[in-house]
């Protein structure tokens, strides 16, 4: 995209009671969901950052970090976006990197396949319209915890970290705990502490640019992202950049339109921006 393609505006909110500005840049052409989540996964590194912080005046701390690679072991959830943006990111590998992540995604959907984990995904989905919030998620968490016991990691990590960090899904990002790193081997909800989120922008981005193509699935696997897109191409409508920024907010706060700054068009434009994606 050219300058003129972005604009820039400020956005406000309350956020754990108190007032959180923000400057955003975002396309002032239709895109589709999936172009905007770079910028979504800044917001989210901020809101984030500001859920650490909290954490850490209440005298946590962190202990998360580079080579610990124990939280990689889970069916990382994926909104409807991320599994376009996940496999653009694999399909813009060199070609020998690619094959060998290509091939870790066919070896972990062929090991859950064969112990039957995602039959059960499926008949937890289906629990939900006969059985009590409760009940369907005390079931997903035993899902989701005999996932991790299987042991297999995302094929994104490599050396106990993750090797697509600045495109790794929203739910990664907000995976932080205060816990001792060596619980987290075995993880439970006595043995973890998570960092509590003042916002959970992963789960308002499932409902962002959604079609509804894989809503029998409930929970989307990051490993099931390459076989997914490739049976579904992508058909999301497009939208300006400062309407699906107000389609965010919206189902993260489940408030009005918070587009106070983002100009109407490009002639209000505050700042212009030379970027290309």
């Amino acid at each position: 995209m050219n300058a003129e393609d972005w604009v820039t505006g400020n956005i406000t909110l309350s956020i754990g009671g108190r007032p959180f500005d923000m400057q955003l840049t975002v396309p002032a052409k239709p895109v589709k969901p999936h172009r905007m989540l770079p910028i979504f996964q800044k917001m989210t590194d901020s809101f984030v950052e500001l859920s650490v912080q909290a954490a850490e005046a209440n005298g946590e701390k962190v202990s998360c970090k580079a080579g610990c690679g124990a939280c990689c072991r889970q069916p990382v959830p994926l909104s409807e976006a991320e599994v376009y943006q996940i496999t653009d990111v694999l399909e813009a590998m060199p070609d020998d990197k690619r094959e060998v992540i290509r091939q870790r995604f066919a070896e972990a959907v062929s090991h859950f396949r064969e112990i039957g984990w995602f039959e059960k995904m499926s008949r937890c989905v289906e629990m939900a319209r006969t059985h009590s919030k409760d009940v369907v998620a005390e079931e997903l968490q035993e899902i989701v915890a005999e996932y991790f016991r299987e042991g297999v990691p995302c094929p994104f990590l490599v050396d106990e970290s993750c090797s697509i960090h600045e495109d790794r899904p929203l739910s990664c990002r907000e995976y932080l705990v205060t816990s001792p790193a060596e619980n987290c081997s075995a993880p439970s909800a006595k043995t973890i502490r998570k960092v509590p989120l003042l916002m959970e922008p992963s789960k308002a981005m499932k409902s962002v640019g959604t079609t509804g193509s894989f809503y029998k699935m409930g929970l989307i696997p990051l490993i099931l992202a390459p076989d997914l897109a490739a049976e579904v191409p992508e058909h999301f409508v497009e939208k300006k950049g400062e309407q699906w920024v107000a389609d965010f907010f919206g189902f993260l706060t489940r408030s009005e339109d918070p587009r106070k700054g983002l100009p109407k068009n490009r002639g209000k434009t505050n700042k212009r921006q030379k970027k290309g994606r």
